[in-house]
């Protein structure tokens, strides 16, 4: 059986030629964390498509007051009650934008040329006939703005309630944990009633009551964080060097709490849309003129039969707000939670 072993010839075992210059060379450059982040959330195609109709959305709250050429709280009786009707889609029949209104015989009525309306109402009108689209839009400006106020201010809070509560533990997070548990204790909504019986209502009123007790959550999140993070080596080695308190919490706890805090306010924001709409439809929101978007479903829903383009439309925009920011909430914390990589 020897005699058909193959033969290797010698001059196959050579040694592998490496160049000393390149045997340093890094091949992949090199990334931030937050440019490793990003990477992950474009791979993520949810949170990317949520973030690009998130931007839509914002822009729109933005400039769609201003591009209907319509006032939000301009009224015109004659023009009440309208149908949506768009300029170029209305002669396409199975999109409901070309004015036409189902009467109660099941007939088609063109109800911009029953009441004579040369203009164009992108989403129809309400019962006082007023634009809805401008109305829609202003509203959608109004609930981000009070949810974005209230996320902030609970951050703020929030974090330096429970960054300071880990930090220096003992007997100082005793206190303030009895505090929070009592807080937590109390429902939202006796909060709210309290803070409409001392203010007017309104946007300070909605946005105090969001903020008495929504930092908590971030607080006991920041704090186990704290506990966690503060017997690593750096912090050690930055208490042997002499930093104060201060510092080693700004400079080098908070920093590694960022993820944490980005997630979870995003998480806060559409929570306190949804709570600000919900205020507003059960009547203790924002008083007229005024209009959000809980206002405006709750206008809707006393016509939802008659007329439920005056509900669809905002309920459909509350929709969309809170699956984009929960959708992208969640991409963020796969993308800057070490745990969740993969």
């Amino acid at each position: 059986m020897a005699d058909f072993e193959p033969k290797i010839s010698k001059d196959r075992f050579r040694p592998a030629e490496i160049d000393a210059s390149k045997s340093e060379e890094i091949n992949k450059p090199s990334l931030t964390f937050w440019q490793d982040a990003w990477m992950r959330v474009r791979k993520n195609k949810g949170a990317l498509f949520s973030l690009i109709v998130m931007g839509i959305v914002v822009i729109l709250a933005l400039v769609g007051p201003l591009i209907s050429g319509k006032e939000f709280d301009k009224q015109n009786v004659s023009h009440n009650n309208l149908p949506p009707k768009i300029q170029g889609l209305e002669h396409i029949s199975w999109l409901p934008f070309d004015g036409v209104k189902v009467n109660k015989a099941g007939k088609e009525i063109d109800m911009y040329e029953v009441k004579k309306v040369d203009e164009y109402y992108w989403f129809g009108t309400d019962a006082l006939g007023r634009d809805l689209f401008t109305r829609v839009w202003k509203g959608t400006q109004i609930s981000l703005y009070i949810a974005l106020l209230a996320a902030t201010i609970d951050m703020i809070i929030g974090v330096a309630y429970g960054s300071i509560s880990g930090y220096f533990g003992g007997r100082l997070d005793n206190v303030m944990q009895r505090i929070t548990e009592i807080l937590v204790g109390i429902p939202t909504m006796i909060v709210v009633i309290l803070m409409i019986l001392v203010l007017d209502p309104g946007i300070i009123s909605i946005t105090i009551a969001l903020t008495i007790t929504g930092w908590v959550g971030m607080a006991r999140v920041v704090r186990a964080q704290t506990l966690k993070l503060k017997e690593q080596e750096f912090v050690l080695a930055s208490k042997t060097l002499g930093n104060s308190d201060g510092k080693i919490i700004s400079k080098h706890l908070l920093p590694n709490l960022a993820g944490v805090i980005i997630i979870n306010t995003m998480f806060t924001i559409p929570n306190a849309v949804f709570f600000e709409a919900f205020l507003s439809f059960i009547g203790l929101g924002l008083q007229e003129p005024y209009a959000s978007l809980g206002t405006l479903i709750d206008e809707g829903f006393k016509v939802l039969r008659l007329h439920p383009h005056e509900m669809i439309i905002p309920a459909v925009v509350i929709s969309i707000i809170m699956i984009t920011f929960n959708m992208l909430a969640d991409g963020l914390r796969d993308a800057l939670d070490p745990k969740m990589r993969d």
